[in-house]
């Protein structure tokens, strides 16, 4: 039995062992990464002090006096450095960027002697981080009385909900990219993941004052184009796989019992406080995702439209079908629909 559960958790959650780092590569035909380039250098990057004084890097791209702030959030093992192409290609379009590393992964800091290892001891940790940038790093070069406005991925769809819901004025309005509600475990009963879990979290805290990694995971590997199961865009996969070799000190590999633990419990958070939440949300559903669970993406925004239509307001995401779960790493038909459909949903708060 666990041997099964090991397999199967093991091939829907690559995501969680894959690399993060930069695609050098365009919106289109890939022809202007010098442009990309002489944009990132423009950049600041700089760090603050995260919750337990954890060092939290950032990076923050002020090209447009008059342009709205715009908060990216990254997936698990990611980092700024990966999103040269969307922030080149948001600042096209008016917008002063501003990126995070959460905690443990980028160029922030590690949290287990192992640097590999996916790991936090509380999931809201992350939120809390994210909230302190966007109040000390981000409002400050704001237009007066203005909110940013949050572009979030997978595990950071997750942190920006509970950001909206720990801190409801914070935000002016969010988008949502294959946000990580919910893992998708394959058809594997929920109590049993949680069961082994905890099992494994009450065993690691008995015998090690070291997280372990979950059953079957380990250090970054590297996984070929043919293997992955985030983006169907070689070009682009094997930018980030390239660019990632460069810089092995932001490997990330598996994920801990103990962040596994973390993710189960925001699910249970995310859902027990909806009612806190007030910004309005758009979520975008890669139809062949197959990390995360797009069912529990239906009920939230389900859940959020029958408190507040105006919040979830088409009352399903947005669902770009075909595309796996990387929208803003995916082939450009894919990745189109997304950054068009952020782009008009953000419009709408000018």
């Amino acid at each position: 039995m666990t041997v099964s559960l090991k397999c199967n958790i093991l091939a829907i959650m690559l995501l969680l062992t894959m690399p993060m780092s930069v695609a050098m590569t365009t919106s289109s035909t890939f022809t202007l990464a010098d442009e990309i380039e002489s944009y990132w250098q423009q950049g600041t990057f700089a760090t603050f002090q995260g919750i337990d004084e954890i060092e939290i890097s950032y990076a923050q791209f002020i090209t447009n006096p008059q342009g709205q702030c715009l908060v990216i959030s990254p997936g698990r093992t990611e980092g700024y450095i990966k999103y040269q192409e969307l922030a080149y290609d948001l600042a096209k379009q008016g917008y002063n960027i501003f990126i995070i590393d959460h905690r443990g992964q980028g160029l922030s800091q590690r949290m287990a002697s192992n640097t590999h290892k996916g790991y936090v001891k509380n999931f809201d940790d992350y939120a809390h981080d994210q909230a302190t940038f966007i109040q000390q790093h981000v409002l400050p070069h704001c237009l007066p009385n203005t909110k940013p406005l949050v572009l979030a991925h997978s595990m950071g769809g997750a942190i920006t909900v509970r950001v909206l819901q720990l801190y409801p004025d914070l935000v002016k309005a969010a988008v949502l990219a294959s946000p990580m509600f919910a893992i998708n475990l394959g058809g594997i009963p929920s109590w049993l993941a949680k069961g082994l879990v905890n099992t494994g979290v009450m065993l690691n805290n008995l015998f090690s004052s070291e997280p372990w990694y979950f059953i079957g995971f380990g250090d970054y590997q590297e996984v070929s184009f043919a293997d992955n199961l985030l983006t169907q865009s070689e070009q682009r996969y094997q930018g980030i796989i390239n660019n990632f070799q460069k810089q092995p000190s932001l490997q990330v590999g598996g994920v801990t019992f103990q962040w596994l633990k973390q993710a189960f419990q925001v699910n249970n958070d995310i859902f027990n406080d909806i009612h806190q939440l007030k910004t309005p949300i758009l979520i975008l559903q890669a139809g062949n995702d197959t990390i995360v669970d797009n069912a529990t993406q239906d009920e939230f925004c389900t859940a959020l439209y029958q408190q507040n239509k105006r919040l979830c307001p088409d009352r399903v995401p947005f669902r770009v079908d075909g595309a796996y779960h990387e929208l803003f790493f995916e082939q450009e038909k894919y990745r189109k629909q997304a950054l068009n459909t952020t782009l008009n949903w953000f419009q709408k708060f000018q």
